[in-house]
């Protein structure tokens, strides 16, 4: 049965057992309540949060937060942070990475270094998960926060690691709109060409265990009435659960229209990497991330505190 909100998300996270994390810059209060939150949903989360010392002591003492299941690594120096962090998920310390008080690009960077990062056979991308008022599903996004300017073959693996995402999440044929301005295919609108050879591409089995098509604009992608007006024939007008976006700058302005104008709910995480990598803006409030740290949690493996 498909996931359809946020609630079973997080029933289901509550049944994985413990897990550990690492924090790089984590004296960050959001952070620090999201372990609250989790707390309280019956997640069991410990670790290690990796910053300022004593900025992460007071801090849990203004919020009322307890440190009693984590480790306190004194590095305030956030690239050191996070070289500390992606060090402890590839020795099997941690099940999951979590952004603080430091900048993406500085945690992806040790991330994505070959000689002591995290990737996987696959390309690392970002897949977010949104609740919106009014919608009876959950709408996944993606690549929003890690390749800027994806070309067809990075395209694919965003394509390919939704799906996967979505059939973790009990979506058995994932409908994927691959989203340009419109549904009209132009040489200078570079996103409809692309669109137009990733649904061949998919049509050939390039994608397994979804029904891809595009291009197509946002409306069409997701309202039946706008398919229906425009006279569009497919499978996935009207009725798309993943949304691939042209490059991670519509991505990240069309998550945080979501989040802001829809008042929607955001759990996210880059996938394609040994454990999940939560890169949640600075700006989230402790729900967000706390959603997103139960979407790492219902998608990680075996706890590394389990297999110790």
């Amino acid at each position: 049965m498909a996931i359809e909100n946020f609630a079973q998300m997080i029933e289901l996270a509550r049944q994985k057992g413990p897990k550990r994390v690492a924090v790089a810059a984590a004296h960050d209060p959001e952070v620090l309540l999201s372990f609250e939150e989790a707390r309280r949903a019956g997640l069991e989360v410990s670790g290690y949060l990796v910053g300022d010392a004593r900025a992460i002591e007071e801090i849990a003492r203004q919020e009322g937060v307890s440190l009693a299941d984590f480790e306190i690594i004194h590095e305030p120096e956030t690239s050191r942070a996070a070289r500390t962090v992606v060090l402890l998920a590839r020795e099997g310390k941690a099940d999951i990475v979590i952004k603080g008080q430091l900048k993406t690009a500085e945690l992806l960077s040790v991330a994505l270094n070959k000689e002591i990062g995290l990737r996987d056979k696959t390309l690392m991308t970002h897949v977010g998960i949104f609740e919106i008022p009014g919608m009876d599903k959950l709408i996944y996004i993606s690549d929003s926060g890690v390749v800027p300017y994806p070309d067809v073959y990075q395209k694919l693996e965003i394509i390919r690691n939704a799906v996967e995402v979505a059939h973790r999440f009990g979506l058995e044929m994932p409908r994927v709109a691959i989203l340009a301005a419109t549904e009209a295919v132009h040489p200078k609108i570079p996103a409809s060409i692309d669109a137009l050879a990733l649904a061949k591409m998919a049509e050939q089995g390039w994608v397994e265990g979804a029904i891809v098509d595009g291009p197509m604009a946002l409306d069409s992608a997701i309202s039946e009435y706008s398919a229906r007006v425009k006279g569009i024939k497919s499978p996935v007008a009207g009725r798309a659960d993943i949304l691939i976006v042209p490059n991670v700058e519509a991505g990240n302005i069309m998550a945080k229209g979501i989040l802001y104008f829809a008042r929607a709910r955001m759990a996210g995480h880059v996938v394609g990497a040994r454990v999940p990598i939560l890169i949640n803006s600075r700006a989230d409030e402790a729900e967000t991330r706390f959603l997103s740290l139960a979407m790492a949690i219902y998608l990680s493996t075996e706890s590394a505190s389990q297999s110790r």
